[in-house]
């Protein structure tokens, strides 16, 4: 595997720790009142750090090892937002989840880092997206950091968006438009 996605996989629990905590603490299980754009699923900051643990262990760790010891299994999607419900993420701890998911990552990338040219070439069927090696589904992984990054930052954006407009009302109704001018 190369070493810049093993180094971007090894740093992102630092990295959505840091992420997370950018989240003023009043916020951290709002929702804004449109998802339109999100560049991850529609969770909350509290509720994206639980996807991002679970997906991790049920969701990766379960495909990395069913790639290395099956032949071509057929690896499931996860159904997330019916997780989020059964595993009640609205009242998750987020100090045990960041330290649940830092321990996991630690296992991941401790495992892709034995793993052999051979092994990273082994193949599956991963619903939603066709035949893969267990290398692609590294990168997939990588890539699924990166969504939920990015996906915190949005939130920020929507925060800070919603602070403005709590500041500004009394000057929005003064501004006139030049298509009516």
């Amino acid at each position: 595997m190369n070493k810049t996605t093993l180094n971007a996989l090894a740093l992102f629990p630092l990295q959505l720790e840091t992420h997370y905590a950018a989240i003023p603490q009043e916020f951290r299980h709002w929702a804004p009142p449109s998802w339109d754009g999100v560049p991850s699923e529609p969770f909350t900051a509290i509720e994206q750090i639980c996807h991002v643990r679970d997906i991790e262990i049920d969701g990766y760790q379960e495909r990395f090892r069913r790639t290395l010891h099956e032949e071509h299994p057929l690896l499931p999607s996860i159904d997330s937002e019916t997780l989020a419900v059964e595993r009640d993420y609205a009242r998750a701890d987020a100090d045990e989840v960041l330290s649940a998911f830092h321990e996991a990552r630690a296992r991941t990338v401790a495992m892709i880092s034995a793993l052999g040219k051979g092994d990273l070439s082994r193949t599956a069927e991963f619903e939603g997206y066709g035949v893969v090696t267990l290398r692609s589904l590294v990168h997939y992984l990588c890539s699924h950091d990166q969504q939920h990054l990015a996906g915190l930052q949005w939130l920020l954006g929507k925060i800070e968006a919603v602070r403005a407009a709590a500041v500004i009302p009394a000057k929005a109704g003064n501004h006139r438009s030049v298509a009516s001018e």
